[in-house]
């Protein structure tokens, strides 16, 4: 399938997604050296919903993004969410591009190790990662289950329900029900894709159905919203070949710490590769995680504590052996 180049998106903000924002883009750039399409951050602008602080990044990571990864920054205002709920940076951020133009949305704590251009994106058929662990809903031993709270919130927003199930899973089994992380997705159209986005997720935050009372929506809320938003817009599990995104072209590693700890040696070979050059080695050193991690050898010692053929079955118990050796910075 003959694509168009998308729009390449991502977050950029003040502390860690800055410098989360330069591996983003010396791996992208590393790896995509003839792409065609744009490479933008959109950075959220002071205002009432960030009292007290700048979300704006560090002017040294916007020159160097800017000069040598030649990489777009846009501002957006921050209009819903804010301060009080980050994540919600990824909805607003969208409304920074043209619309009618196809895009792919990443986290910014991803690192490339292949070409975009392996991937055949259908982006009439949007879809999401599909890394992901049955984090919510939260099920309580007398409270609704997977159905009723998924039932509830597609009837909320006219949504056919059963046509969304994979029936190859068994009833009140978390992966029945259309779940993704957020690290990434995609679409043909960033302002339709926003506005179903925006007005989703604002209206489980503003008023949940009945069926979500007692379950926590912060961090989940964009997790929540984003299943509604891709099968709202025709989309599904898997429009994708599996094993490209989250495999040979990308990696969500989300901290230093844990990529060293669990994923291949093909990442960890291209973070210190693109991490090496002095103008990126300049600006990542105002990390304190980045500097001990990738330059001060603390990313080896993480890496030997772990055997990646079998890691431990829970990233709780990876975490907890990093903190154990004082190799757990953010």
């Amino acid at each position: 399938m003959s694509n168009p180049a998308p729009d390449v998106l991502a977050v950029i903000q003040a502390g860690r997604l800055s410098y989360e924002a330069v591996i983003f883009a010396a791996s992208f750039r590393a790896a995509n050296p003839e792409f065609a399409g744009r490479l933008v951050f959109a950075e959220p602008q002071p205002g009432p919903l960030w009292p007290g602080t700048d979300p704006r990044a560090e002017p040294e990571v916007r020159a160097l993004l800017e000069a040598e990864f030649g990489a777009v920054i846009l501002p957006f205002a921050s209009e819903v969410f804010g301060a009080s709920y980050p994540h919600g940076n990824k909805i607003e951020a969208l409304k920074v591009l043209p619309e009618g133009a196809p895009f792919v949305f990443f986290d910014t704590d991803t690192l490339f190790t292949g070409p975009l251009s392996e991937v055949p994106f259908d982006f009439a058929r949007p879809t999401a990662s599909m890394r992901r662990t049955g984090t919510w809903p939260v099920i309580e031993l007398y409270g609704p289950g997977y159905t009723e709270i998924w039932r509830a919130l597609y009837d909320r927003f006219g949504l056919d329900f059963e046509s969304s199930l994979d029936h190859s899973q068994p009833e009140e089994y978390w992966e029945r029900y259309l779940y993704f992380n957020a690290g990434w997705f995609f679409g043909a159209c960033p302002q339709v894709f926003h506005k179903q986005f925006l007005e989703i997720a604002r209206s489980i935050r503003d008023d949940p159905p009945a069926a979500l009372i007692c379950q926590p929506l912060d961090p989940w809320l964009d997790q929540v919203a984003l299943p509604l938003v891709i099968h709202g817009l025709g989309g599904a599990r898997n429009t994708i070949p599996e094993g490209l995104l989250d495999g040979r072209v990308s990696c969500h590693y989300r901290l230093l710490p844990l990529l060293f700890a669990r994923e291949s040696d093909a990442v960890v070979e291209t973070l210190m590769r693109v991490t090496a050059p002095n103008k990126v080695k300049k600006v990542l050193k105002g990390s304190e995680a980045a500097k001990r991690m990738i330059y001060q050898g603390r990313g080896a010692k993480a890496r030997a504590l772990f055997d990646r053929t079998a890691l431990p079955p829970h990233e709780r118990t990876i975490r907890n052996t990093l903190k154990r050796n004082r190799l757990w910075l953010r």
